[in-house]
């Protein structure tokens, strides 16, 4: 457990309000192996901010409706930081997947954000530009 001296250490509790999720969310990750727990001597489960961050990005990648086992892969490579050639080419075709489930997903919601008043359209156009924005950078770094 020495290793934890040097950073955050949260219960189980102050984790979940951290997160925002509950309690028995983060038992069940803890008990499939997506989140990793030191045992105390009084068998209270301490977490780190790794696994604040991991956890994070658990609940990112269920908004997005990936299954769990989608989930450990990519924390897996998160975490490893190696990919092997073929993982990087079934990552890229899953996300070029997305991009094209969330272009019909827009297409779709188009006709409905037309009919919303000028500022929660402008809000949503806003939101909806800043994300583009993003992805048109990171497609531009892959290119340069």
């Amino acid at each position: 457990m020495s290793r934890w001296y040097d950073g955050v250490i949260y219960r189980i509790g102050e984790l979940a309000v951290r997160a925002g999720v509950s309690k028995r969310t983060i038992d069940y990750y803890t008990s499939i192996g997506l989140l990793n727990a030191e045992r105390t001597r009084s068998n209270y489960r301490l977490y780190d901010d790794e696994a604040l961050s991991d956890l994070k990005y658990i609940e990112e990648c269920k908004s997005m409706h990936f299954p769990l086992e989608e989930i450990r892969r990519k924390l897996e490579i998160k975490k490893a930081g190696i990919i092997r050639e073929s993982e990087v080419c079934e990552q890229a075709y899953s996300v070029a997947q997305q991009m094209k489930q969330l272009q019909d997903d827009l297409t779709a919601l188009l006709p409905l954000i037309r009919k919303l008043d000028a500022q929660k359209r402008d809000s949503v156009s806003r939101n909806l530009n800043q994300e583009c924005s993003a992805l048109l950078q990171s497609l531009k770094e892959l290119t340069s």
